[in-house]
């Protein structure tokens, strides 16, 4: 079975799988959470060398105000969580997304994590957080031109690959597969850019139900698919 090198993962479910049980959102995100450090390891042991998943995006901060402040405390514990674990499995974390958007201790926060992690040998594993990929792709455009304006960017310089080397996501390879879990059959403003090949799985399983089985899913329809560019079949 041909194992993809980078899957993109979209954590959805969580309020509503919390909602079936009769308990507060705020719960299922915190199951959800702690659902990730256990796809983190699974992933790697069935030989994933890249995770990213989408955990709080630029729309969710139109979210209710209590559920946006847990949301944060939620992420806050989570550094601290992600530091240990990075440390136990070898794992290095990168977080995507506009940082400035977020308060200066959690910025402090996942630099500490970053700098850490940083030479580990294990999962690649990338957290977008504050994280819009039309956001993205216009902070990229305005770093592009002020290398421009200052001379270290010519207009017949920018490529694909030099476009791509401004985004969040430089030095990351762009993702073979993409899983959305909950039923909901959109992207949401995830990784336009770097989704224009990759093949997608919809399950109508939420987060925190998410398990290695549902992995391995996953993995079984990527490998169905008859994956071709430019008219060439991928082996």
């Amino acid at each position: 079975m041909k194992i993809p090198q980078h899957v993109a993962i979209i954590l959805d479910g969580n309020g509503r799988w919390a909602k079936a049980k009769g308990m507060p959102r705020n719960y299922g995100h915190a199951q959800g959470s702690k659902n990730v450090e256990t796809i983190c390891r699974e992933a790697w042991n069935m030989g994933i060398k890249y995770l990213t998943v989408y955990a709080f995006s630029t729309e969710n901060w139109k979210r209710p105000d209590d559920e946006v402040n847990e949301l944060m405390k939620l992420l806050r514990n989570y550094m601290k969580t992600c530091l240990k674990t990075a440390e136990k499995n070898h794992m290095r974390v990168r977080v995507i997304g506009d940082k400035t958007g977020l308060d200066e201790d959690i910025r402090t926060r996942i630099d500490e994590l970053e700098k850490a992690s940083a030479n580990n040998d294990g999962l690649n594993f990338q957290i977008a957080i504050n994280y819009g990929s039309r956001d993205e792709m216009i902070r990229a455009m305005k770093r592009m031109a002020a290398d421009r304006d200052a001379g270290k960017l010519g207009i017949n310089d920018i490529t694909e690959e030099v476009f791509s080397s401004y985004l969040d996501t430089a030095e990351i390879p762009d993702p073979d597969l993409l899983i959305r879990t909950s039923g909901e059959e959109r992207l949401s403003n995830y990784l336009l850019w770097q989704l224009a090949y990759t093949e997608f799985y919809f399950t109508d399983v939420h987060w925190p139900d998410f398990t290695k089985e549902e992995l391995a899913k996953a993995i079984e329809a990527y490998n169905r698919r008859d994956r071709r560019y430019g008219g060439v079949r991928e082996e």
